[in-house]
């Protein structure tokens, strides 16, 4: 058995689902024993892991913030309790941690140093999307967040056109949600007809998601808002 002190890659919630609708059990009882992490954002650390467990003492735990602010020369520091043999939690503000998230910083120290690394189980708004979408799950890029100034973002949607159907393959990217209807206004303006666009927004919420593949041309006054709730764009040749 590997006894080496461990950093845990905890994934969150997407939506307001109740945690156990889409975490694993293990991952909530870990939570009952971790005393120190490594989070994107103290205080929506803290509401999640009271969401998790109503009676757990939140102020017996320890906290290091790493966000896109963070001086990465601090990060080492953060790992201080491995040195000491205990474990460490590192959660994202959503979804999984590492993956778009500065969390991978964190994650690059404790390989280098040779500490053991767990990633967990929990929902990805990017997998989860591409697993809806019908498009290619086997060749697919993720880009983060496309140029925000219209000249050159038309410029990014056309080129990741190009590369969908080029290579056949599922091109992903998101953007800041209260520019959601804009983006893809803009999408469905500037894509061939034909080129499939999926919309995947809310994913987890029982109330709010809804994950819908159309051709671009159908997307033109679609008529519903996306602006204010998480959402995920993908783009495949027809």
């Amino acid at each position: 058995m590997d006894s080496r002190p461990t950093l845990y890659l905890i994934p969150v919630n997407l939506s307001d689902a109740p945690e156990s609708h889409v975490l694993p059990g293990y991952n909530l009882e870990l939570l009952r024993r971790l005393r120190h992490y490594i989070v994107e954002n103290v205080r929506t650390a803290r509401r999640f892991l009271k969401r998790c467990h109503r009676d757990i003492d939140i102020d017996s735990l320890t906290f290091s913030e790493l966000n896109i602010h963070t001086d990465p020369a601090s990060v080492p520091a953060m790992l201080e309790p491995m040195k000491h043999g205990e474990d460490i939690g590192i959660m994202s503000e959503a979804g999984c941690p590492a993956v778009a998230d500065p969390g991978a910083l964190a994650v690059a120290e404790a390989q280098r140093r040779g500490y053991r690394v767990v990633p967990l189980v929990g929902p990805s708004s990017i997998l989860l999307s591409l697993m809806a979408s019908g498009f290619n799950g086997q060749g697919f890029s993720f880009h983060g967040y496309l140029p925000i100034k219209g000249a050159e973002r038309e410029r990014c949607i056309k080129n990741l056109e190009s590369t969908a159907r080029r290579t056949r393959m599922t091109q992903i990217f998101i953007e800041t949600p209260y520019r959601n209807d804009k983006l893809l206004a803009q999408l469905a303006s500037v894509l061939q007809p034909s080129t499939l666009l999926c919309v995947a927004s809310g994913i987890t919420d029982p109330g709010k998601e809804s994950i819908v593949t159309r051709p671009a041309a159908e997307w033109r006054g679609c008529g519903r808002s996306y602006d204010k709730i998480p959402t995920i764009f993908l783009i495949s040749a027809p």
